[in-house]
């Protein structure tokens, strides 16, 4: 659906809406794979085999599975009306039990799975708000309303920096399998659950103009900063168990993830100056930039990871590997010429020559990864059955 969206750049199909589009590729993504990816590796890692074996929740996840299925054919075709907003509904519902059932059954190894994965799920929650004050600032000051832009700004941000970073990085810390220190792993935790509340001043600020936002959301980014550098001091001392230990392509994924991960920390410093906060919004390149690099980049990143860590995709085989070289090839370079034609445009040198021909083009490396990985998962699993 991300390709289709490139594509309608190049031959334009008066047929296909680009905007429904759009939102059947940004709900698919996120509630779709990422969702379930997380769902999957919350009931494996952290509900006992006892929990897991209770109906409930397979019947949960081909649910939403459904629910998702739903959005993917009917918001191409009718945007925001009655069958996807139905559908949609139907998964936040099954995202409440979902956060019901885990908060009840979950058992951690360690304090920080525990802090981790229980602030993903009140963030998942949390994010939902946003969703529901959708109606109302429809009805009550319409779709150009600060109200309604920012409704839709609070369930991204929660949803994007609370629910899905925090249940990767609860999921992390469970592979990582260490002895962590307490004291400044809290200190790491506090200080990144204040930054991830206050940088939502950044969208605010995009439809409520007032100099306050930019200094909240300043303070929210310099404590994201501490914040990740006590990470790497929380982590520095498992490098040489945990990460010699892995295969190379694991090496690879893992490097890969926490890379974009330190890019996404050090982009958002640049939002510190009020005028690159402005033009950060502004400019469509950046946006879409920013925003894959934290789902392609860091999420994918590491669900990638883990999947190849329990061997859930299998490294070994030959179409495997490449498949993922070639993903991360693909959205490097896609990536570069995103920002790359951001700063071109933030400089006033216009458009890049045959930019959206060659946005197209290595595009279509992504989704070629991806059936790679599925090729090869299935013949694993056509085996084992």
């Amino acid at each position: 659906m991300g390709l289709l969206l490139r594509l309608l750049y190049v031959f334009p199909v008066e047929s296909i809406n680009y905007q429904f589009l759009l939102h059947g590729h940004s709900h698919v993504a996120m509630l779709g794979w990422v969702y379930l990816m997380i769902y999957s590796l919350i009931v494996h890692f952290f509900i006992p085999k006892t929990a897991q074996q209770k109906p409930v929740y397979n019947r949960l996840f081909w649910l939403t599975e459904i629910a998702v299925i739903g959005m993917m054919f009917r918001f191409p075709v009718e945007g925001y009306a009655l069958f996807s907003i139905a559908f949609s509904t139907l998964h936040i519902f099954c995202s409440y039990y979902f956060c019901r059932l885990a908060w009840k059954d979950a058992r951690t190894d360690s304090l920080p799975e525990k802090l981790l994965l229980r602030a993903a799920l009140f963030f998942m929650i949390l994010s939902t708000l946003g969703v529901w004050c959708l109606g109302p600032a429809v009805g009550l000051l319409g779709k150009a309303s600060a109200f309604y832009q920012i409704a839709i700004q609070f369930f991204l941000h929660f949803q994007f920096n609370g629910w899905f970073l925090f249940a990767i990085l609860a999921l992390f810390f469970n592979q990582l399998k260490g002895n962590i220190n307490e004291k400044q792993f809290r200190l790491f935790y506090n200080l990144l659950v204040t930054a991830t509340i206050l940088t939502l001043a950044l969208p605010a600020s995009w439809y409520l103009p007032n100099p306050v936002f930019h200094w909240i959301n300043s303070v929210g980014v310099l404590l994201q900063l501490f914040s990740f550098i006590l990470f790497i001091q929380i982590i520095k001392p498992h490098f040489p168990t945990f990460f010699t230990a892995l295969k190379p392509v694991e090496k690879l994924v893992y490097g890969f993830a926490l890379t974009s991960l330190f890019l996404k920390v050090i982009i958002q410093l640049v939002v510190l100056i009020p005028e690159l906060a402005q033009i950060s919004h502004q400019i469509q390149n950046f946006v879409i930039g920013y925003i894959h690099l934290t789902m392609l980049g860091i999420i994918t990143g590491f669900l990638f990871a883990f999947l190849l860590k329990n061997s859930f995709l299998n490294e070994s085989k030959t179409i495997s590997n490449w498949g993922i070289k070639l993903f991360i090839f693909s959205f490097v370079l896609t990536e570069l010429l995103l920002f790359g034609q951001g700063i071109y445009l933030f400089f006033g040198l216009g458009q890049f020559p045959y930019y959206y021909q060659n946005l197209f083009g290595i595009s279509i490396f992504l989704p070629a990864g991806l059936l790679m990985l599925i090729i090869s998962h299935y013949e694993i699993w056509s085996k084992k059955t």
